[in-house]
């Protein structure tokens, strides 16, 4: 097992590592990130779009980190699930094996038994040889001694060894451990051990018994005996002590027992008590009420309840006496117990001398015994307690069942007949008693019969065995007998005490029922009186009950249809009919209720119906009392008075009932009860039902009809609420925002009916606006330049695209494509629209439930719009900017301007967009909610007249910029394209790189509009949240973009129900696209300028028309963009700014920032933003002001009319004045503000230049700031580690203390060591990351001489180096200790303004500094790297080993401490719950005891005042027996009732302290229960928690000694490494002292210097502060120049008319410049029709061209085949030549030799030649041999050949039929016929293949076809001379092409040979002429 945990320990420990590897790794990410984040602020550019291109270049790098964060948390997540799994299967093995370990420890605790078994046999063989030894010897001497020994030993040993089996089980019950395991194999050993002792012994009294026999009596060994009686005295002292604690134990349980028993029996009959007197109190009120009446019949009613009284009195004597007997029985029984107790002591005392040597041997076993007992005692005392317990709830449970049975006994009936059975159940209670009793006195006499038969067996015999089991057996059965007496006899007392009290009970019970029969007589007609009231008031309660679970039934209705009303108003009757049967339904399951509440109602009738029962039954007794009840019709008031009081007496016995219910469950009483009283509830029920059913019929119609109605009008009523908020909600907003787009208007409008002072206002606001449409002049001359600027370079383009235009071509079919995929994207987008349009219409419809969202959603589009018009303002700034030098990348700034321009004009329209989706939205509402129709359409008409003004303007102005927009956007997208395509065809390497970069910024520069403003709020959020919220940003800029598409497509929507003229525009645009998208292919510069003109032209119409409408809302938003925009300028270096201040020693340490002045800069910046910020707020809040003045102006002005219209006016002048004159302090603010920015702007210019010097130490500061970052971190983290590591590694031995200092000599060179690796092994990244920076930057052979200058500095200053890097280490770690600090100190210095020239000092001597430091560590680590790699190769293995330890311990310890911290919170939560318990209790108990002190009160006061109501009948009775002369017996029963008055009086007092007592004791009882109950399970918790904690213990331990044997491993391996080490040390030992030499000076050197920048950062401070003070003196000379600034503007208002005059003619100027420029474009767009025209010919021409092409690959392929095949037939046929050159054909031979006799004998020598040439003969031999023979020769030869090749075969030639003819012929004649007849073709000619002809005029030319190819059958091909011809050998080949060229081109010649047109189709050649331009030739092709 230990091998296997250690396997565990191990695999965790490696997984361990693995995951602290890895998450090393994940924070060096996590550094790095940060790093990368906090140098983002280093990138500035003056450029928006740069900068959007930067930002978005990092939020790229962002988007990667995170998700190699990702891949990392995934990676670990494994990693973590393994480990837990492999932690499950350790746990489950451990199960298993603690499994296995218990039952080895049960096979082992038998084999302790079978031992023990043995041992009892040789103890009993050793007793046997004892006593025959002793009564050998011994003699009669010893008797005196074994009398007086106890006999408690051997009844105990007996009992220990009787037990043993049975004690396994609580012992194996248990958590065993591994020591018990050890324990218990220990103990099996010396058990055996042991056994063999005494066999050793048994030999030896063998030997002694036969010695004795032999010797004689008087050998006898006294020594031994003295000590076996010393140990027997022991022994029993032993005994004793353990029976008397038994007995204590027991007599304790049993007090216990009988404490709860005594407790139950008083609390029941407490309860009983309390009935009764409940009963007699009502008797008494009954009997007051209607005893008077029945005065005559009291007499001879008091004798019988006399008599009555007696007998009961006599029973009760009589059950006394029985008693009596019982008890005298019961002392006689445990009398003859103490007899027998007394004879079992002698016997045990007799047996005690038997068992003397047997105590010998227990001496010898006591080690085993006293183990063994402690956990045999232990499971004893358990099971014993478990059975008693379970005994005591046995007998608790069947009291309180008998308890219970009394008590419903006692409950159900209260009258006599149940007092009866109580006496009969009660006599056979006793009866089984007696019973009991008797068969208890048998079990007595059978014992004491068996303790003779034992005490005989024990005189007879002298056996141990059969002693030692009797005794045992009759103690277990005298015990169980003592238990069953003491059970007895505590149920005897109990029973005795209850007889008592049921007697007592019975006979108070017989009086009270005695006076309830006098009294219920007289009342038996009050009582049906009673019965028909009740039944009337509970029917009326019935209807009511049902009325008001009707009106819940229409809450729960109403508030179900006011939750649906709002979405199915529109639905009308059809849903209110569904309402109806809905109610209807309900209506039925309220019925259903009203029934189960009349059952409800029945079983309360019950009650009285026993009643009724009660009064049947006193009927047929008291018959006469109902004659004299007439007489009683007098006091009926009186008894109603008293009925009344019964019945409330009723409901608080009914409440006492329920109450009762539930803590004692007298559910079986009710069924009893429902059995019985169920006839009659049907009876009743009839009755109410035929009652209610009438008033229901009635109720129902009239309750349905009212609850339909009062449903419906609450349910309009609550509609009408809700839609009237809402809409008071919707028009209060849209007041706001009507009343904020009205100003301007009722501004315009009030104009005419002002004064002189309002005309003045006016004058001046005139005078502004022409400043800002001068300042709009300037911006739009800038513009026009930039325009103008633009048209050169886009002219240069052109030119340059026109050079190009043949690459362009080349790449038209990529374009095609690309084309496609945009066509495709336009068709998803036009879906898409039209989906959104859909969804739109399907949102109207639901805009029911949306309204809160909408509202929500109002707030929200407001807050965009701000965001919209700010970004509006910037954008338009940096476009009044001066540009910076034009960039050579031309295309990219057009793309830019264009993005700005649209984002422009769409925010311009942002606002009246804005009022018109508020306006649609209030409509589809006033459409939506009919009953507020008519006052939102009087709202509506309200604002549109308030409008009409303002539409007509506006709304053609919004097409013609909604169009532009679109223009723009094709635009931008179209020179994008030819931007993508240039970059293309100047890089086609490149080609897929800069496609993506491209398509990149075009997405970017899309979205630029609507990402612009939520990047600055990124930007500011960032701030405060930091790095890991960008993702949920970049979500949320999503989200908004989604939702600004919505918005313009609804816009969309509202716009087509503007009018058809925008419908027109909107088809014409969307034609202009299309020619756009397909010009866009090619060079469209020309288009894209004179679409820009067009764009200036329209932009200075469409200003100078907006800015007249619009001039108010433009001067302010002329103002917050100017704010916003130097808002932006400012918090552009926030962000840098702050992570500079949180991160600002690190920066110094490793100056990788080399923009650290900047950020300095920005610090003041963002102070004078925080100012700005608040200032803003504060005019923001003057501007709601005015505009809030403003609309209670005009509402109050618009109610009083023309009488108060004056002082209105007035009033608003005085407003605007204000406005105006806020405005002007505003505007001087702003100017303030734009001196500091300027301000800001010169230091930044300043910084700039630091800027440039840091730049070329940046990327080495960079490389070496990683490294020295990462070495600080990792020191750090070995330091702590490797502290830990020692500290736990001394807690193990003393021996590890010499190991223990060599481990801390190794540590301090381990460090430096270590520092120096980890920078050694960081260099190569450094060279590389260098390289590369430099390879940027520069050429390759500049970076070489470098790197050759390094090189020789490196030989040079190796020495040196070693010191610094130690410094540079010793810097790191001063540095990150003063981290914290000036971190601390930064966030207080947030408002430094003046301190940047001062701190650009600081950085440039820091940088002078720290740029030394970096050059020599860079030489030194160089240096240093091949002498430490060795050593940190060991160092590190020690340090993984150390890490895996560490991370092993460290996990246990988390799990213990978590574990301890699990446990302490349950008990604190435990004690928490246990005092808030207790509190309750306690006032519980206090409530309780007001409670009964209260009705103690109340039941004293009821009784004294039905005592005094008795006293004045008993008066009256006597007056009027004085009357009647019947004095005496009047006086009898006076003196009666006064004493029983006064008995009851004393009665009730007594009954009260009793029942006060009795609670308190209850009370205290359940708190002491609920206290044993929370003790038992904490007690419970903490046997658990011990187990755990103890399993826990063992694992740790079997870990720890593990880890200790590794460790002790390790440690040698240390010894030996460190040995090794010892010796390298002592070679660097001399380098390294004078290098610490030189570090300690360095180290002095950098802390002065630190302290001089410390002090530097406090002049700075102090400085701020001045700064702070100066500032407010610049504000209040802020003021005060105001006041100056006022008088100026007077001054300067004549001015500005003049102005205005001026600017109006540049602007005549720029209308007729912008006119030219609109011709210029128009001209360029027919340039660019006509070059789109020419292109889409071109583009067709091309596809053409491109089918061509492939048509000409296929045919030459095909080509390619039929040569191949040529060949393959050519040889074959050359072949066939070669074989068939020698053989002659027969039938040829047969036609020449038959041709040579039919020929005439002058052609035979023609003949015999042609014969020659078939022959191959020559031409000339042949000749010869003729005129040589020309008589016999040739004859000769014909015959001697016809001999000799008569038989030879010849090959098969097919004969045509033309060849056996005209034999008449001459031979030539024939061979010309056969030649003709051969060369007509027989075949027919083969068709072209029907995929190879393809759908174009000729195909091409060099191809030919299988058909064309064939031969016709008889071509001749010439053999030797191409004049001539074989006819003989072409059939053979007929199907078989052969090589072209071959044939003569005769008649005869091969297909091939003819010429090319007569075979073949062919292309008809183009003639170009050189002059015909490219377009014409194109036209030219297409035309044909």
């Amino acid at each position: 097992m230990s091998s296997w945990l250690g396997g565990i320990g191990s695999g965790l420990g490696q997984s361990l590592g693995q995951v602290s590897g890895s998450l090393s790794s994940f924070t060096g990410q996590i550094s790095n990130f940060t790093k990368d984040m906090l140098l983002e602020g280093v990138e500035e550019v003056g450029d928006a779009a740069t900068e959007l291109q930067v930002s978005n270049s990092k939020l790229a790098e962002v988007e990667s980190a995170f998700g190699a964060q990702k891949s990392e948390y995934e990676r670990l997540r494994k990693l973590h699930a393994e480990l837990e799994e492999k932690l499950e299967a350790a746990e489950i093995q451990i199960k298993r094996q603690s499994a296995e370990y218990r039952t080895l420890l049960q096979q082992k605790d038998v084999e302790i038994s079978h031992l023990k078994a043995r041992q009892s046999g040789l103890q009993e063989e050793v007793q046997k040889l004892q006593q025959s030894a002793q009564s050998a010897s011994a003699g009669p001497a010893m008797l005196p001694v074994t009398t007086t020994s106890s006999s408690t030993t051997s009844s105990s040993a007996s009992s220990f060894l009787l037990r043993h089996p049975g004690s396994h089980q609580g012992f194996h019950g248990e958590e065993m451990d591994l020591s018990d395991v050890i324990w218990s194999q220990q103990e099996i050993n010396r058990l055996s051990t042991e056994v063999m002792r005494l066999e050793s012994e048994v030999a030896h009294w063998r030997r002694m018994s036969q010695a004795s026999t032999a010797t004689g009596a008087g050998n006898g060994d006294h020594s031994e005996i003295l000590k076996l009686q010393r140990t027997i005295k022991e022994l029993r002292d032993e005994m004793s002590r353990e029976v008397d604690e038994h007995q204590h134990e027991l007599a304790a349980l049993q007090d216990a027992q009988r404490q709860k028993l005594a407790d139950v029996t008083r609390r029941h009959r407490q309860e009983l008590a309390e009935y009764e007197e409940r009963i007699e109190e009502l008797e008494e009120q009954i009997q007051s009420g209607g005893g008077q009446p029945t005065s005559v019949s009291d007499t001879s009613k008091l004798h019988e309840l006399h008599e009555t009284i007696q007998s009961l009195q006599e029973a009760a004597e009589q059950r006394e006496k029985q008693l009596a007997e019982l008890s005298a029985s019961l002392e006689e029984a445990q009398k003859i117990q103490a007899s027998l107790q007394l004879e079992k002591d002698d016997a045990q005392q007799e047996n005690t001398g038997l068992l003397q040597n047997y105590t010998r041997l227990q001496a010898s076993v006591a080690e085993l015994q006293t183990r063994v007992q402690e956990q045999e005692g232990k499971a004893l005392q358990k099971a014993q307690l478990d059975h008693e317990i379970q005994m005591l709830r046995n007998s608790l449970a069947a009291a309180e069942k008998e308890i219970e049975r009394l008590k419903n006994l006692d409950e159900a009936e209260p009258k006599e007949e149940v007092e009866h059975a109580d006496i009969l159940e009660l006599n056979t209670i006793i009866g089984a008693l007696r019973q009991e009793k008797e068969d208890l006195e048998q079990e007595k006499l059978n014992l004491q019969e068996r303790l003779k038969v034992a005490e005989e067996q024990l005189v007879s015999r002298n056996e141990a065995e059969s002693d030692l089991e009797s005794l045992d057996d009759l103690k277990a059965e005298l015990g169980r007998r003592e238990k069953a007496l003491r059970a007895t006899e505590e149920e005897r007392d109990t029973l005795m005490s209850e007889l008592e009290e049921l007697d007592r009970q019975n006979q108070e019970a017989t009086q009270h029922m005695i006076s309830v029969k006098e009294q219920l007589s007289g009342q038996l007609k009050e009582a049906e009186t009673e019965l028909k009231r009740m039944t009337a008031e509970l029917n009326t309660s019935n209807d009511q009950k049902r009325a008001l679970e009707q009106e819940l039934e229409s809450q729960k209705e109403k508030m179900s249809q006011s939750a649906f009303t709002l979405n199915e108003l529109h639905m009308g009757k059809q849903q209110l009919e569904r309402t109806v049967k809905e109610l209807k339904d309900k209506l039925g399951h309220a019925q259903e209720q009203s029934r189960d509440a009349r059952r409800e109602v029945s079983e309360l009738k019950k009650s009285l119906q026993e009643k009724e029962e009660l009064l049947s039954a006193a009927k047929a007794k008291l018959y006469e009392g109902r004659e004299r009840a007439s007489e009683a019709q007098g006091t009926n008031e009186a008894l109603a008075e008293k009925e009344r009081e019964l019945s409330d007496l009723r409901r608080e016995l009914d409440e006492m009932r329920r109450s009762h219910e539930k803590v004692m469950s007298e559910d079986y009483e009710l069924k009893v009860e429902n059995r019985r009283f169920k006839a009659d509830n049907e009876q009743t029920l009839g009755k109410v039902e035929e009652l209610t059913r009438q008033l229901k019929e009635s109720q129902g119609v009239l309750n349905r009809v009212v609850r339909e109605k009062d449903t419906r009008i609450e349910a309009l009523k609550l509609e009408k609420y809700q839609l009237e908020g809402e809409l008071t909600q919707a028009e209060n907003k849209l007041k706001e925002q009507v009343k904020q787009y009205q100003q301007t208007i009722e501004e315009l409008t009030r104009a005419r009916s002002m004064d002189a002072s309002a005309l003045q206002t006016e004058h001046e606001r005139a005078i502004k606006l022409n400043q800002e449409k001068d300042m709009e002049i300037a911006q739009l001359k800038r513009d026009v330049e930039q325009v103008a600027a633009d048209h050169r370079d886009t002219n240069e383009m052109l030119s340059i695209t026109v050079a190009g235009q043949k690459q362009l071509t080349d790449l038209l079919q990529e374009k095609d494509v690309f084309m496609d995929t945009l066509k495709q994207n336009a068709a998803d987008l036009q879906t898409e629209l039209d989906n959104k349009v859909s969804v739109f219409t399907k949102e109207v419809e639901t805009l029911k439930q949306s309204l809160d969202e909408k509202d929500k959603q109002l707030g929200g589009m407001k807050e965009e719009n701000s965001h919209l018009k700010e970004e509006i303002d910037r954008l338009r700034d940096q476009q009044s900017r001066p540009l910076p030098l034009a960039e050579p990348r031309t295309l990219d700034i057009i793309t830019e301007l264009e993005t700005e321009i649209t984002q422009l004009k769409s925010s311009r329209n942002a606002l009246e967009e804005e009022v018109q989706t508020l306006r649609r939205t209030t409509e589809e509402q006033q459409a939506s909610l009919l009953l507020s129709q008519q006052s939102l359409q009087a709202q509506q008409s309200e604002i549109e007249q308030a409008r009409a003004h303002h539409q007509q303007t506006t709304l053609n102005y919004d097409r013609l910029i909604q169009a532009r927009d679109e223009e723009i956007t094709r635009l931008q997208q179209t020179v994008e394209q030819l931007s993508e395509s240039q970059s293309r065809a100047n890089s086609p390497s490149v080609q897929g790189e800069v496609i993506l970069q491209e398509e990149k910024t075009q997405t970017l520069n899309q979205e630029n509009g609507n990402e612009k403003h939520d990047l600055s709020k990124v930007d500011i959020e960032r701030l405060v949240r930091g790095i890991k919220e960008k993702e949920t940003e970049i979500t949320q800029l999503n989200e908004k973009n989604l939702s600004l598409t919505r918005q313009l497509d609804q816009l969309v929507v509202s716009r087509d129900e503007v009018g058809k003229l925008s419908q027109m525009i909107m088809q014409k645009d969307l034609e202009i696209q299309a020619l756009h998208a397909r010009v866009s292919m090619g060079g469209g510069h020309s288009q894209d300028v004179m679409f820009l003109q067009q764009q200036l032209q329209a932009y200075a119409v469409e200003r100078e028309q907006v800015i007249a409408v619009l001039n108010e809302k433009t001067r302010e938003n002329s103002q917050l963009r100017s704010d916003y925009h130097r808002l932006m300028d400012i918090m552009a270096g926030k962000e840098a700014a702050l992570l500079k201040l949180q991160q600002e020693n690190q920066r110094l340490s490793n100056m990788s920032d080399p923009s650290g002045s900047q950020e300095m800069f920005k610090e003041t910046i963002q102070n004078l933003s925080r100012i700005i910020r608040e200032k803003d707020i504060e005019i923001d809040a003057l501007t709601q002001k005015c505009q809030t003045l403003v609309t209670v102006l005009q509402s109050s002005g618009g109610e009083p009319g023309a009488g108060s219209g004056g002082v209105s006016s007035n009033q608003f002048e005085e407003l605007l004045q204000e406005r105006d004159t806020l405005k002007q302090q505003v505007k001087k603010m702003e100017e303030w503000k734009q001196q500091v920015i300027t301000t800001v702007k010169n230091m930044q210019h300043e910084s700039a230049q630091l800027h440039e010097e840091l730049i070329k130490l940046q990327s080495q500061v960079s490389a070496d700031s990683d490294c020295s970052s990462k070495l600080s971190v990792d020191y750090a983290r070995l330091v702590q580690n490797y502290e830990q590591k020692e500290r736990r590694l001394g807690s193990l031995s003393l021996e590890l203390a010499q190991v223990q200092q060599t481990i801390t000599q190794l540590s301090s060179t381990k460090d430096v060591l270590l520092g120096k690796l980890d920078s050694v092994t960081q260099t190569p990244e450094v060279i590389a990351t260098q390289c590369s920076g430099s390879s940027l930057s520069t050429d390759a052979p500049s970076h070489q001489p470098d790197s050759a200058v390094k090189d020789e500095k490196i030989q040079q200053e190796v020495v040196q180096l070693k010191a610094q890097l130690t410094e540079k280490e010793n810097t790191i770690r001063t540095l990150q200790e003063n981290n914290h600090r000036l971190s601390n100190s930064a966030s207080a210095s947030e408002s430094e303004q003046r301190s940047q020239a001062e701190e650009a000092r600081q950085v440039r001597e820091r940088l002078e500094a720290l740029q030394r430091s970096v050059r020599e560590k860079d030489l030194l680590i160089k240096s240093k790297g091949d002498q430490l790699v060795q050593v940190s190769e060991a160092l590190r293995n020690r340090e993984n080993d150390n890490e895996v330890l560490k991370q092993a311990v460290t996990n246990l310890k988390e799990r213990a401490l978590i574990l301890e911290m699990d446990v302490k919170k349950l008990k604190e939560e435990n004690e928490l719950v246990a005092a808030r318990s207790r509190e309750k209790e306690s006032e519980f108990r206090a409530l309780q005891e007001t409670n009964m002190q209260v009705s103690l009160l109340l039941r004293e006061k009821e009784f004294e005042l039905s005592a005094m109501s008795e006293k004045a009948a008993t008066v009256e009775k006597l007056l009027k027996d004085k009357e009647q002369g019947k004095s005496g017996e009047l006086n009898q029963l006076l003196n009666e009732v006064k004493s029983m008055q006064d008995k009851a009086v004393a009665f009730q007092q007594e009954r009260d302290q009793v029942m006060m007592a009795l609670k308190q004791k209850q009370m205290e009882t359940t708190a002491l229960q609920t206290e044993l109950q929370h003790v038992r399970d904490k007690e419970h918790r903490l046997n658990l928690e011990l187990e755990r904690l103890r399993n826990h213990l063992l694992e740790i331990e079997d870990s720890y000694t593990r880890e200790a044997l590794a460790a002790e491993d390790r440690e040698t391996e240390l010894r030996r490494k460190v040995a090794l080490l010892d010796d390298r040390l002592t070679t660097s030992s001399s380098a390294v002292e004078s290098a610490s030499q030189q570090a300690s000076m360095q180290v002095e050197s950098l802390q002065e210097q630190l302290i001089g920048v410390v002090k530097q950062r406090d002049d700075a401070l102090a400085q701020l502060r001045t700064s702070q003070e100066q500032v407010n003196q610049y504000a209040v000379s802020l003021s005060n120049l105001q006041m100056v600034l006022e008088q100026f503007q007077q001054e300067e208002k004549a001015m500005y008319s003049a102005e205005l005059e001026k600017h109006k003619k540049e602007k005549e100027e720029w209308k007729r410049k912008a006119l030219k420029l609109e011709d210029q474009a128009s001209a360029l767009q027919m340039n660019l029709d006509e070059a789109n025209a020419a292109l889409d010919s071109a583009s067709r021409l091309t596809d053409q061209l491109d089918l061509k092409e492939e048509q000409i690959e296929e045919l030459k392929k095909q080509v390619d085949v039929r040569q191949e095949m040529l060949e393959e037939a050519q040889r074959k046929l050359m072949n066939l030549l070669n074989s068939t050159e020698g053989k002659i054909d027969k039938v040829l031979m047969r036609n020449l030799f038959l041709g040579y006799f039919h020929s005439p004998k002058t052609k035979r020598a023609d003949v015999l030649r042609l014969m020659g040439s078939v022959l191959g003969l020559n031409r000339e031999d042949v000749e010869k041999m003729l005129e040589e023979d020309r008589g016999h020769g040739v004859t000769g030869w014909v015959s001697s050949w016809l001999g000799s090749r008569g038989a030879q075969s010849v090959p098969n030639t097919p004969q045509r039929p033309t060849s056996g003819q005209a034999l008449n012929s001459s031979f030539s004649e024939m061979f010309v016929k056969f030649l003709e007849i051969e060369s007509t073709p027989s075949l027919p000619a083969p068709k072209l293949p029907v995929h190879d002809i393809k759908p174009l005029s000729a195909p091409p030319a060099g191809r030919t076809s299988s058909g064309t190819s064939s031969m016709a059958a008889g071509a001749p091909v010439s053999l030797k001379r191409a004049g001539d011809s074989n006819p003989f050998l072409a059939p053979r080949s007929a199907a078989v092409p052969l090589l072209a060229g071959s044939s003569s081109g005769g008649p005869g010649g091969h297909l091939l040979m003819k010429p090319i047109s007569d075979t073949l189709p062919t292309f008809t050649p183009v003639p170009v002429s050189a002059e015909a331009s490219g377009g014409a030739v194109l036209k030219d092709l297409l035309k044909q």
